[in-house]
């Protein structure tokens, strides 16, 4: 975390999963301290069903010093901020004691059938935040990989508002990462992108049949339809 200097991972299990959150200290590991924040769990009686998620997966921070994760399970974008927590530490500490520092957005698409849990069926590999609008939707844009949906989603954190940056051809387009890259920052949009691949375990299910390599893929954003 760049605000705190502490170091985060996630969890997907066991149900709901959990962020650890790791204070080295002066001297570790002795001075190591790890706290434990569960998502907002269906089985804490406390909590609004609607409101739950579960299964965090990939993890990234902001610049600010708040958490992003994917809920890879039940289908959502989720934010901690630490600094919202009534409770940190202590007896009260039990994973689910921190339902206020969680923000979680479903991501779009349909839910499973029959399912009416919120959240959808999508599956989110791993999420990234953009930090220095390497894309150009700005700073501090999560994005999670749409690998269930041949896509990556990103969302516009002030608006809940989401970017799908779907790769229509050829199909078969699973991601299990991205990253951003700004190689000539006076190029404008052409200087600036994202990166991901067809995950290299999948490739079987590309579309193109036997033989058919993974491949990377760049994305690029105009600013309008006809820039140069």
């Amino acid at each position: 975390n760049p605000v705190d200097h502490t170091v985060w991972g996630a969890e997907t299990g066991p149900f709901p999963g959990r962020l650890v959150r790791l204070d080295r200290g002066d001297n570790p590991p002795e001075t190591c301290i790890a706290e434990v924040y569960e998502p907002p769990s269906i089985q804490n009686p406390d909590m609004d069903p609607s409101k739950t998620g579960f299964a965090p997966r990939g993890i990234d921070v902001d610049r600010s010093g708040v958490i992003w994760t994917a809920l890879s399970g039940s289908g959502h974008m989720a934010s901690f901020d630490r600094t919202k927590c009534r409770v940190l530490n202590g007896p009260e500490a039990t994973g689910q004691h921190c339902p206020e520092g969680w923000t979680l957005y479903p991501t779009p698409g349909p839910q499973m059938k029959g399912v009416t849990d919120p959240g959808s069926g999508d599956f989110h590999y791993y999420n990234w935040v953009d930090q220095f609008n390497t894309l150009g939707l700005g700073e501090n844009i999560p994005i999670a990989n749409g690998s269930g949906s041949d896509s990556l989603l990103a969302l516009r954190p002030d608006t809940g508002e989401w970017v799908v940056l779907r790769i229509p051809y050829p199909l078969g387009f699973f991601s299990r990462g991205l990253d951003g890259r700004i190689d000539d920052p006076n190029a404008g949009w052409k200087g600036r992108g994202l990166w991901a691949n067809y995950g290299g375990n999948f490739n079987w299910h590309i579309e193109g049949g036997k033989g058919t390599p993974s491949k990377m893929v760049h994305f690029q954003l105009r600013p309008h339809p006809l820039a140069d």
